[in-house]
């Protein structure tokens, strides 16, 4: 118990301490408390500190749109407070022979696509998959960033859980799992590990520390579609649709992304209850929830084109040989059909949910109150010369005016617009032109100082310049400094949005020179990759440097915010 006094003092002290110095209090108690005997011999006289038992760390991060690296930034600023030597370091620039000299490491991973790990993980993932590699010194946590909306949640940082465990290192961590609002949770999480294995009297006593399991339920909003129509001209081989949804009491800024889980096609599913002869209204277990297997098989499983893994168990259920492609589940009934009802119900089990889909948002909240804009690129391709479209782009392109929409927002904190006062230089053909749409309105509505400079391409000028009319207003305004566009298709040699950044390569660098903040948003390969060797390219010709000094220039560029990169 505290006299009267000096609980004062230590209320008073508590009261006004910021969060990184309640953080340092706790750890400089826990290391008095556990020092041997009892005494106080790791205090220095001079600053009353503790000496960290973690002495050195290293975190890793791998990220495909920089919330994993932001998060461990501030993971390493707050292990530096403690008095640990701490190391960040990309994945993709991580000597993977220092792996087995690595006493403490703490990963940051996020999980894309299918599953997969971030392209910048893949040589780290190979290495750590080799059964030769041995980390018997190793102490490790995993910190994975996900989408719970996704069948293979997480599974990146599952993964590299896994292979450190099974390659002799010791997990001191609880592998913590985290949804899109991640932040609360993974604080929590690499706080209090860090401060546990500080607080430990010897590193071989460490123990994981379990953080209580927090769910952050995605808000859904209720929709109504109030415009839907093909920004393209009917000349166009493309269709390319702008979708507004009246939604009251949106939040969003722009950046963000719109979340939506499309139905799956009438004729479809109703020829599985065909090929099954099973009643629309029958009821179905799936996930612990009864469903009518009509409402099932429209709005929550994934029945077309599955996955090689679920086309596996489908062959295990009906015990016969099927390749391991993807194929549709009526295509799977015809061919490879189930004996009864009770083995249509086993290949229920197993089919995952429908994936949602991301569109960037291409509305501002402060220009469009209570709605949100998608601009949707209808997807088209061949399968066996039959003309086939994408799930969601096909869902979408088809609503009607007055139809209701589920949706969710998927925030994106690391594609933000600077300050009113920065100058942006933005780079978005076809559909990437989105989120620079939100960014003009915003910056328009809130009567931003700062320049703005579009790049936008597509193929034919006459037929899919999409929001020309606004793009003019924009110009004609002044709100849009410069617009520079690129048709391909409109002459002999394609022309691309990088190409007419190298036209214009000494003014682009004056303003990135004058502070600008470059944004690319689109299709990650070829564009993004050809952006970026563009970029480089002029920066070793206007600084008169060579390609590893501009690749330098642009990492800077990186580290500092200012070129920032959503694409897919």
């Amino acid at each position: 118990m505290l006299v009267e006094a000096k609980k004062d003092i230590f209320s008073q002290l508590i009261k006004e301490a910021t969060r990184d110095e309640l953080l340092w209090m706790n750890g400089f108690l826990s290391g008095v408390l556990s020092a041997e005997k009892g005494g106080v011999d790791g205090i220095s006289d001079n600053n009353l500190s503790v000496k960290p038992k973690v002495e050195k760390l290293s975190i890793l991060y791998a990220t495909e749109t920089g919330n994993a690296k932001s998060l461990a930034a501030k993971f390493a600023t707050t292990s530096k407070k403690l008095g640990i030597k701490t190391k960040l370091t990309s994945v993709d620039q991580y000597r993977l022979s220092d792996l087995s000299k690595e006493e403490y490491l703490f990963v940051v991973i996020s999980t894309q696509g299918d599953g997969e790990p971030p392209l910048a993980a893949a040589k780290f993932f190979n290495a750590i998959h080799e059964n030769d590699l041995k980390l018997p010194k190793l102490k490790y946590g995993v910190l994975a960033l996900g989408d719970s909306s996704y069948p293979l949640f997480c599974q990146a940082g599952e993964d590299v859980d896994k292979q450190l465990e099974l390659r002799g290192a010791k997990r001191v961590a609880v592998l913590q799992k985290c949804d899109t609002d991640y932040e609360e949770i993974a604080n929590e999480w690499f706080e209090s590990n860090i401060v546990s294995l500080n607080a430990q009297q010897s590193s071989n006593s460490a123990t994981p520390q379990v953080i209580a399991k927090k769910t952050s339920a995605k808000k859904i909003y209720n929709g109504r579609v109030i415009t839907n129509f093909n920004l393209n001209d009917k000349d166009s081989h493309k269709e390319t649709h702008h979708i507004e949804i009246a939604a009251e009491g949106i939040e969003y800024t722009p950046g963000d992304a719109l979340g939506v889980v499309p139905e799956n096609p009438a004729q479809d599913w109703k020829e599985i209850l065909h090929l099954t002869n099973l009643a629309p209204e029958a009821k179905i277990m799936w996930k612990d929830e009864a469903y009518k297997v009509s409402d099932l098989l429209k709005n929550k499983l994934q029945i077309i084109y599955l996955h090689e893994r679920v086309v596996k168990k489908y062959a295990a259920i009906v015990e016969q040989e099927i390749p391991e492609t993807r194929m549709n589940l009526t295509d799977l009934l015809k061919i490879y059909p189930v004996k009864n009802e009770e083995e249509f119900l086993q290949v229920v089990q197993i089919l995952e949910p429908i994936a949602p889909r991301l569109y960037s948002i291409s509305s501002s909240p402060e220009a469009h109150a209570d709605e949100v804009h998608i601009t949707v690129a209808r997807d088209k391709f061949f399968v066996n010369e039959k003309e086939e479209f994408g799930l969601c782009s096909d869902y979408l392109s088809k609503l009607d005016v007055e139809t209701n929409l589920n949706f969710y927002i998927h925030p994106n904190k690391v594609f933000r617009m600077p300050s009113e006062y920065s100058d942006v230089i933005m780079i978005g053909p076809g559909t990437g032109i989105a989120p620079f749409r939100s960014f003009l309105f915003e910056r328009d509505a809130q009567g931003a100082s700062g320049k703005n400079w579009l790049f936008f391409g597509d193929q034919h000028f006459t037929s899919d310049f999409l929001y020309q009319t606004e793009i003019q207003s924009f110009l004609d305004s002044g709100v849009l400094t410069k617009f520079n566009g690129a048709f391909s298709r409109d002459q002999e040699h394609k022309v691309y949005v990088q190409h007419k950044m190298q036209q214009h390569g000494a003014e682009l660098f004056e303003w990135l020179e004058g502070g600008a903040y470059i944004y690319i948003c689109g299709a990650k390969e070829p564009m993004s990759f050809d952006v970026e060797k563009t970029l480089i390219e002029i920066i070793a010709s206007q600084k008169n440097i060579d390609d590893s000094q501009a690749v330098n220039y642009l990492e800077k560029l990186k580290e500092d915010g200012r070129l920032l990169k959503d694409v897919y």
